[in-house]
Parts: C-alpha cells; structure tokens; sequence
C-alpha cells in the first residue's frame, strides 16, 4: 500500500526568483516621489539598499518617468523608512497623500510584496488605443 503524493513537482526558485516575479510586477504610475532614509551604519539596512537598487533600474524607472527616486543618508541611527508620495489624482481617489515603510525589520522580497500590494494595485490600467482596421474601414477613411 502506498501513499499518495501530496505536494510540489518542482522546487520553488527560492528567494531570487520571488524578488524577480515581484520586479516584474511594479509599477510606479500612482507614485510621485519616492523617499529612501536610511543611516548606512545601522544594523538593518542592507535590505532598504538592495531595494532602492532593484528601484533605481531602467525598466523600473521607465514605468514611471516623472517619479522621482530620492535617498536622504542620515547619521543619527534612525530607522530606515521608504517614503512614497502620491499622484494628486490617485492620492483624492484613495484619501491618502503619502505612505510610508519602516523598513527596519523587513527583508528587500516583503518590501516589493508591500510595494507592489500597495502603490501598483493603485496605478491606473494602461487603455489600448491602437486599435485593428481592416482593409474595408481604411479604404472607407480614404474616400471621405
């Protein structure tokens, strides 16, 4: 008698590949600026750092051109915190301005995960305005 499998076929990519299918996910059209403190001599910084690299990439800078990417380095051994200001509009439909991370205790996957759970889920869907003409529509457009 045997017992039946319960569980994965494969292994999970572990934590690099989270990080990864997180990045994929972000999107910073509802952000307006974002506010990186941390004191580089602080215990728990190294995740705050290595998530405001993952930020500072090209493919993450161009979902949102007009974000601005800010680090304030402090020497007062403060706990980092991540710092995100809203798009006006976004900001009157959610009834908030601005939120914030502490970062302290928080590794760089659950700081994506909050990103994404929190500033992606408020960007506002991308509209398709190419739209397919068929042959019969663009001589009718030439006629006119």
């Amino acid at each position: 008698m045997s017992i039946p499998y319960s569980g994965t076929i494969r292994r999970s990519g572990g934590v690099v590949s989270a990080i990864g299918k997180q990045l994929r996910g972000v999107n910073l059209k509802a952000a307006k600026r974002i506010t990186v403190k941390f004191d580089p001599f602080g215990e728990n910084v190294t995740h705050t750092r290595n998530f405001l690299h993952y930020l500072s990439s090209p493919k993450i800078i161009l979902t949102n051109p007009n974000c601005s990417l800010k680090t304030e380095i402090v020497c007062d051994r403060s706990e980092p915190t991540i710092d995100i200001a809203l798009v006006p509009s976004i900001a009157e439909t959610a009834k908030l301005n601005k939120v914030t991370f502490k970062s302290g205790n928080l590794t760089c996957l659950e700081l994506l995960q909050l990103l994404n759970k929190h500033i992606s889920s408020l960007a506002p869907e991308d509209q398709i305005t190419n739209t397919i003409q068929t042959k019969l529509e663009k001589k009718k457009g030439k006629k006119k």
